[in-house]
Order: structure tokens, then sequence, then C-alpha cells
């Protein structure tokens, strides 16, 4: 139930998966919207501290999930054998873009020595701040790697409906219900 078999993702895959492709794609909303307010608008202050916030609890769910993912086998993977080389190079792909996503936002955060506070819960330190140009390069980073997430990610959901759809693989159902609440 709660871990990967051979043939399916467990409940944890299932769960950590779906949360942070939602908070992925908030965040990607979020940093948008909030980069078109003016100084004088309420959500000034109040947009970048949900951002900062989430996006620390999506790096820590991000390393939670690679972790979990070392730790439990992956379910064969379906189709041809290019087909499968470009599954497995587009996780590659997408654990990567999330990581320096959400790196370069702590960097952005963090230039100034200060830490981040998540959700005035706790305090994130700043590990690496004072660097040349950090704020302005991070903010490269974090913008066009964001950027490059997204997209990635359409695609990603677009091979998953492709394998459903037109292949009538279980690809798509075997990341919605856990291997053992599916029909054999």
């Amino acid at each position: 139930m709660w871990r990967n078999t051979e043939s399916g993702w467990g409940l944890v895959s299932i769960l950590l998966h779906w949360s942070l492709a939602i908070a992925i794609v908030g965040l990607f909303a979020l940093g948008w919207w909030m980069t078109g307010l003016g100084y004088y608008d309420s959500w000034y202050n109040l947009a970048p501290w949900w951002h900062r916030s989430t996006g620390m609890l999506v790096l820590f769910a991000t390393l939670l999930r690679l972790a979990w993912r070392f730790v439990q086998p992956t379910p064969a993977a379906r189709g041809h054998r290019l087909e499968r080389l470009a599954a497995h190079l587009g996780h590659i792909a997408l654990y990567a873009l999330m990581l320096v996503v959400l790196v370069s936002g702590y960097l952005i955060s963090t230039a100034d020595g200060k830490g981040i506070e998540v959700f005035d819960a706790f305090v994130v330190p700043a590990l690496v701040s004072d660097l040349p140009n950090q704020a302005t390069l991070a903010g490269e980073v974090h913008w066009y790697s964001a950027l490059a997430l997204i997209l990635l990610a359409v695609g990603h959901a677009l091979a998953a409906f492709k394998h459903h759809l037109v292949d009538r693989h279980d690809v798509l159902t075997r990341i919605i219900k856990p291997a053992h609440c599916r029909r054999p």
C-alpha cells in the first residue's frame, strides 16, 4: 500500500508526485503574478512571503521524494526502447530542474544574509550569501529554469495522456491509484 512494487507506485510516491505537481504549478503561477505587483499593492510583500515559504516546503518535499525514490523499486516502464529512454531522461530532467529552481530561489532570498522564515514557524538559515550579483544571477536562473520546468512538465503530462489514450498503457492509472487498488 505505502511502498512501490515492480508493477505500480505506492501511496507515498503518488501523494508526493501530485502534491509536488500542484505546488510547483501554483508556485509558478504565483511567481509570475507577483512580478507584476506594484509597490503599493496589498500583496506586494505577502505574495513573496507565500512564495518563499511554500518554495522551502517544496524543496524539503522534493528531497524527501528523491530519497524515497532511491530506496523504493521503480515500476517497469512501458513502451518501446526509445520511449523508455525518453521517459527516463525526462524524469532526470524534471528532478534536476526542480532542484535548480528551488535552490536558485533559496539563493535569491538569502542573498542579503538573512534566513527564510517559513510561514513564521521556523527559519531556514542563509548558508550562502554575499556572492557577487547573487540575487540577480540566481533570479535569472530561477526564472528560466522555472519556465523550462513548466514546459517539461506539460510535455510529461501530454506523454502520459498519449500513453493512456493512444497506446492504452496503464502509465496514467499507475500514478493515480496505488498498485493494490487497481484491477489486474
